[in-house]
């Protein structure tokens, strides 16, 4: 299981990275992402991608 971190200090809870994970690892707690399902990821790296604000630390992208 990939080890995913979204650092809630910058993440703006904008959702980008739960709208476009295919496997739907995210969700919005609190107003901020979080990777509540990591054994569920693909490994395709869209959501670091799609960050605006590069809050997302996965190991293997």
């Amino acid at each position: 299981m990939p080890e995913i971190v979204v650092n809630r200090d910058t993440c703006v809870g904008c959702g980008e990275c739960a709208d476009i994970c295919p496997a739907h690892v995210y969700v919005l707690q609190d107003g901020k992402s979080y990777a509540a399902h990591p054994q569920e990821c693909i490994e395709c790296c869209s959501c670091v991608e799609v960050c605006p604000t590069d809050s997302i630390d996965h190991e293997l992208c």
